[in-house]
C-alpha cells in the first residue's frame, strides 16, 4: 500500500457497537449480564473466577447450557453499563472512578480482586445510588489488570 493522497472512508467500530463471539460450553448468559472471555477465548457469564476478562454486556439471552464450546454465539455490547455495587469493604465509591473493577457475578462488580479470586470486569466510569457504571474495553482491561 502507498500513503494516502486523498481522504479515505475508514470504517470504525465504536465502543457501543454490538460484537459477538463463541459461547463456552454449558453457559446460559442472560440479556444484560456481564460477559467475559475465558482463557480459551470463549465467552462466559461474569462470575467470581480467575482467568476471565470482561468484554461487555449481553444484548440478548444466549442458551448454550447443553451445548459444546462454540455451538452458540453471544451478542454483546461494549457500551458503558450500570451494574450492582458490591458491599462492605468491596464497595466502589467515586474515589474509584478510573480504576479497574472486578466481577462478583454477572450483575455485580467489586473494588478488589477478592484476594486474587476475581477477574477484571472493566473500568469504573461513574458511581450513583443505583450502582456502578462500568466501561468495557477488553484490551485495556487486560493491560491494566496485569
Amino acid at each position: 500500500m502507498t500513503a494516502l493522497a486523498a481522504d479515505r472512508a475508514t470504517p470504525f467500530r465504536l465502543g457501543t457497537d454490538r460484537a459477538e463471539g463463541a459461547a463456552a460450553a454449558s453457559q446460559l448468559i442472560y440479556a444484560g449480564g456481564i460477559v467475559a472471555r475465558n482463557a480459551a477465548g470463549y465467552l462466559v457469564k461474569g462470575a467470581t473466577a480467575t482467568g476471565l476478562v470482561g468484554v461487555g454486556a449481553a444484548v440478548d439471552r444466549c442458551d448454550n447450557s447443553t451445548g459444546a464450546a462454540g455451538d452458540q454465539t453471544v451478542h454483546y455490547t461494549r457500551a458503558t453499563g450500570r451494574f450492582a455495587n458490591s458491599a462492605s469493604g468491596d464497595l466502589i465509591t467515586i474515589a474509584d472512578i478510573g480504576a479497574v473493577c472486578f466481577m462478583v457475578d454477572d450483575q455485580t462488580v467489586a473494588k478488589t480482586d477478592g484476594s486474587s479470586s476475581r477477574s477484571p470486569a472493566g473500568f469504573v466510569e461513574a458511581v450513583d445510588a443505583l450502582g456502578v457504571w462500568v466501561r468495557f474495553d477488553e484490551a485495556l482491561t487486560r493491560i491494566a489488570a496485569a
